[in-house]
C-alpha cells in the first residue's frame, strides 16, 4: 500500500510539475490576458512558482499538507477564471472547457485529501519524522 500512495502523489504532481515552465512564456500569459486574467504578466508567473513548489512539494512528500494548499491556492482562480465554461458561445469550446474545470475540481479534490492525510509513509516528511522519533530515543536519559 505505501508504494501506492507513493505513485500516486507522483502521478499527481506530474502535471504541475510539467506545465510549470509554461507559466513563464509570453504564449501563456497572453492566453491568460485574453482570458480576462487580471495582472496576467504577474499572475501567470506567480501561478507557475506556486504549481512549481507544490508540485514538487507533493513529489517528494517534503511539506506535502503545505505544498497541497498551494496547489489548491493555484487551482481555485486557475479554474473559476481560465475553464469558465458557463460564459463560452461554442458548444464545442463549452464542452471542453466544462472537462477542463471538471479535471480541476478532482484535482482540488485530491490535494485536500493530501492536505488532510499527508504524504504517507514513503516520503521526506515521514524519514524526517522517523529521524527525528529515532533522535529523540537516543537522547532519553536512563532513569532505574
Amino acid at each position: 500500500m505505501k508504494y501506492s500512495v507513493l505513485a500516486g502523489r507522483i502521478l499527481y504532481s506530474l502535471i504541475f510539475i510539467m506545465t510549470a515552465l509554461g507559466h513563464f512564456s509570453d504564449k501563456y500569459i497572453s492566453y491568460a490576458a485574453s482570458q480576462g486574467v487580471p495582472l496576467a504578466a504577474i499572475a501567470v508567473p506567480l501561478s507557475g512558482i506556486l504549481a512549481t513548489l507544490g508540485g514538487l512539494s507533493v513529489a517528494l512528500g517534503y511539506k506535502a499538507r503545505y505544498g497541497a494548499w498551494l496547489l489548491v491556492l493555484f487551482l481555485v482562480p486557475v479554474t473559476a477564471m481560465m475553464h469558465n465554461f458557463w460564459s463560452v458561445a461554442d458548444p464545442m469550446m463549452a464542452q471542453m472547457q466544462m472537462v477542463m474545470f471538471m479535471k480541476n475540481v478532482t484535482m482540488i479534490g485530491s490535494a485536500l485529501l493530501i492536505a488532510h492525510f499527508g504524504s504517507g509513509p514513503l516520503s521526506l516528511d515521514a524519514w524526517l519524522a522517523a529521524r527525528q522519533t529515532r533522535r529523540a530515543e537516543h537522547n532519553q536519559p536512563v532513569t532505574a
